[in-house]
């Protein structure tokens, strides 16, 4: 996710900053974008909110993509999602599902200038880090995180924040060509039928108090902040940009499970939430920004253990109870 403006054109126009804060972060810029940081078009004043679209608005960025997606926050948000149903990752001998960690997506919001906002997460190798890098840079396309989800994994995978403000088709080819710099293949269709999950649920419901979402075997939480969350002038819709605390369950036998995630906080939730993890012996991964410019300014927390579901579920409830979420 980011929070540089970013106008697509066929050549990049504008500069490239490099700093290391906890993870490296790579951003974009382009002066070619209206309303961009410095602009009379900020966080001060009214911020424009999404407009509402149909499936037939984005046939453009489908195409371009070679992928479909789905609108969602009320007809918003087109969610595109890039799972990396290709790898097989191991951490501390936990074989990985996709659901758990390796989801990627990409998300196109329409704002009332006509302009569009391209935000995603990338799930991609070493290997294939450096292509997707020049590919999204030639393309105007920014980068505003790079980090990992997971300790000790094989083989090495980095998720990488894109951004980018301009026409939605232009936008989709740029990111076409990085994902032609990788392996990531098609979305595959839900199961007709869910599995079981084979932990507590009732029991993780209970000590979390809130009612979690059965996905492919998994156990999953996806928790908005109560916050209004504005970048760059643009209201930000932030249960489909991934603006959200996230908690997975993954059943590892005998009632237990391994949980990864994250958690979206701001500067003076922070340490509590640290607390609160370690008081119940699950790990941090790792502390860093997706984005650049968002207001209030978010970090973000990746988090790892396993343990019996339902311990570890009342270990992050007091983490949960630290941060300013919406209500189950």
């Amino acid at each position: 996710m980011a929070r540089t403006r970013v106008k697509v054109k066929h050549a990049v126009a504008g500069t490239v900053a490099i700093a290391a804060t906890v993870a490296v972060v790579f951003a974009g810029c382009s002066s070619g974008s209206k309303g961009g940081a410095g602009s009379g078009n900020g966080q001060g004043g009214n911020p424009r909110s999404a407009l509402t679209t149909t499936d037939a608005d984005w046939k453009p960025v489908a195409d371009a993509l070679g992928r479909t997606g789905k609108l969602g926050n009320n007809n918003t948000a087109y969610r595109v999602n890039l799972v990396r149903n290709d790898l097989q990752v191991t951490t501390y001998g936990v074989a990985i599902k996709p659901g758990l960690s390796l989801g990627g997506y990409a998300v196109f919001v329409r704002y009332d200038n006509n302009e569009t906002l391209l935000m995603g997460d990338l799930v991609v190798t070493e290997a294939e880090l450096p292509k997707v890098t020049d590919a999204l840079q030639s393309r105007g396309i920014a980068q505003t995180a790079l980090h990992k989800h997971l300790l000790e994994q094989t083989p090495p995978v980095w998720w990488t924040h894109v951004h980018g403000m301009g026409d939605a088709t232009q936008l989709a080819q740029g990111l076409k060509a990085a994902l032609d710099a990788t392996s990531i293949g098609p979305a595959t269709p839900a199961p007709a039928q869910q599995p079981p999950v084979d932990i507590d649920t009732a029991g993780v419901e209970q000590a979390l108090g809130r009612k979690g979402t059965a996905d492919g075997g998994l156990f999953k939480y996806s928790i908005p902040r109560k916050d209004t969350i504005v970048e760059d002038g643009h209201v930000l819709p932030a249960a489909t940009l991934n603006l959200t605390t996230v908690i997975n369950f993954q059943p590892v036998g005998g009632g237990r499970a391994a949980i990864n995630g994250d958690f979206i906080l701001t500067d003076t939730e922070i340490q509590k939430v640290i607390q609160a993890l370690r008081a119940a012996n699950i790990q941090i991964v790792e502390l860093h920004n997706h984005g650049l410019t968002e207001q209030p300014r978010l970090f973000y927390m990746h988090y790892w253990a396993v343990d019996d579901a339902v311990t570890l579920a009342k270990g992050l409830r007091p983490a949960l109870d630290a941060t300013n979420l919406q209500p189950g």
